[in-house]
């Protein structure tokens, strides 16, 4: 049996936020250098693509945020993909910090942005457009280097990081009968 939904208004942000939580994410590092020269870097789940020609993605981040000039003013940002076996560098990112680069392993890429070692892929971008989205801006960049290896994703879903675990096709009813086993998805989270 289904569990019912009881609907209600979306002027409850906690409401509101429970139901986003619950479309799973990837978990990435945006980082910048502002024109001063200072690294800024921070945690954001809101990446996504726009278009392969030409070749943009998006990602958000709050008004209020301390970093938001650096970002609105640099002209380059990188998206770092992190693993799952990053889970430190997401909860380093997410604090605020005088200098958070000083113990993670990074280069300097496009417009004297970090990128960080060790993701599983980093989408280098200049900035193509911003735009307002509520108590967001929207950043919208132009790919100019992307760099993407194997690993496992670090994933977010309803308020707990979590690993992908390989999907299980249906066995036919016949297929079930001779080995004697159910089919199942697997979702292994931490928290």
């Amino acid at each position: 049996m289904t569990q019912q939904m009881s609907p209600r208004k979306v002027e409850d942000p906690r409401h509101l936020r429970q139901a986003l939580g619950r479309f799973a994410t990837g978990v990435t590092v945006v980082t910048t250098c502002s024109p001063t020269g200072k690294l800024e870097g921070l945690t954001a789940n809101s990446f996504s693509s726009v278009s392969l020609d030409p070749p943009l993605v998006l990602w958000s981040l709050q008004k209020r945020a301390p970093s938001l000039e650096s970002f609105r003013s640099s002209g380059h940002f990188v998206v770092n993909v992190l693993g799952a076996h990053q889970h430190d560098h997401c909860q380093h990112f997410a604090r605020p910090s005088q200098n958070k680069f000083q113990d993670v392993p990074h280069e300097i890429g496009l417009g004297g942005c970090p990128v960080l070692d060790d993701c599983i892929a980093t989408f280098e971008c200049s900035t193509h457009s911003i735009v307002e989205g509520g108590d967001h801006l929207i950043f919208i960049g132009r790919v100019e280097r992307a760099v993407y290896r194997d690993g496992e994703p670090l994933i977010f879903s309803a308020g707990s990081f979590c690993v992908p675990s390989q999907f299980q096709q249906p066995e036919t009813a016949s297929e079930a009968r001779t080995t004697g086993r159910s089919s199942f998805v697997q979702r292994e989270c931490c928290s």
